[in-house]
């Protein structure tokens, strides 16, 4: 293995950030008794943290990600579904 390059994906480690935090905060929703669809889809309309509950920290997770990084996340393992 000596002199061997290893690969590093940043892309990769992003995503893996995004899932984890998308997970969690739709776990704290629903602990609640929220819908976690409506409430995210209600934060990524609106732009609004309030819609996203801070218990176990939720509202402070969701917000370490841009919500554009949500959408590609969201939507990007929709399509994977979708195709498998």
């Amino acid at each position: 293995m000596k002199g061997e390059t290893i690969d590093y994906n940043f892309l990769s480690e992003k995503e893996d950030k995004a899932r984890e935090i998308i997970s969690i905060v739709a776990a704290a929703l629903k602990e609640k008794g929220y819908n976690p669809v409506n409430q995210i889809a209600g934060y990524l309309m609106s732009g609004d943290p309030t819609y996203i509950t801070s218990f176990n920290g939720a509202r402070k997770a969701i917000r370490q990600l841009e919500r554009d990084e949500i959408i590609e996340e969201l939507v990007k393992n929709y399509i994977l579904a979708i195709n498998e």
